[in-house]
């Protein structure tokens, strides 16, 4: 056989075997976004893009705001977690991670400690739990509250970072949500 004929015969191979990978994925997606429809998170500390209140954030008491979530897929077995500020000059600032919440829960209560619950990771500020919007003196930071529905639990140390999080959540993602807030110093 000469090469030309085997790269046509190689490509052919690999078009038709991705072919079939994606005939086979395209109804458990189909089925995954129809299963995650109106899922959402909600804060009745402040509206999605507005104004995140002081005692959330460093210039206040520090405290982790109240969640609320509903209408997640049915297939739900854990939530996680993570508050992040894209406007930070190291990009994607880490707030708050929290992992393996329980499917049942669908709120989170104002105020929750670094020791409370125990599946909680390492912010950017190195410490575990929730430390509030921080940004320099200037123009306002964005807030996402990224919250995630998983098909199990992801069994990790206290601490993980939130890639670590990320990473174990990827396999078992089943949809996600987000809320924004801002805040300015």
């Amino acid at each position: 056989m000469d090469s030309r004929y085997r790269r046509s015969l190689r490509a052919i191979v690999i078009l038709a075997v991705g072919l079939a990978f994606a005939t086979i994925a395209m109804p458990q997606r189909r089925a995954a976004a129809a299963e995650s429809q109106g899922f959402s998170l909600s804060s009745p500390a402040f509206a999605n893009d507005a104004k995140i209140p002081l005692e959330f954030t460093c210039s206040g008491a520090n405290l982790s705001p109240p969640l609320r979530w509903r209408d997640a897929p049915a297939r739900t077995r854990s939530y996680v977690l993570i508050v992040r500020d894209p406007d930070a000059r190291s990009g994607n600032f880490i707030h708050w991670v929290m992992f393996d919440i329980p499917a049942a829960t669908g709120e989170l209560k104002p105020g929750i400690g670094r020791s409370d619950p125990a599946a909680q990771g390492t912010n950017g500020f190195g410490r575990i739990g929730y430390d509030g919007p921080c940004p320099p003196p200037g123009r306002a930071h964005h807030y996402v509250f990224e919250l995630m529905a998983l098909d199990s639990m992801l069994a990790l140390r206290r601490g993980a970072s939130a890639a670590q999080v990320e990473s174990a959540a990827a396999a078992h993602r089943l949809a996600t949500t987000e809320l924004t807030a801002e805040f300015a110093r």
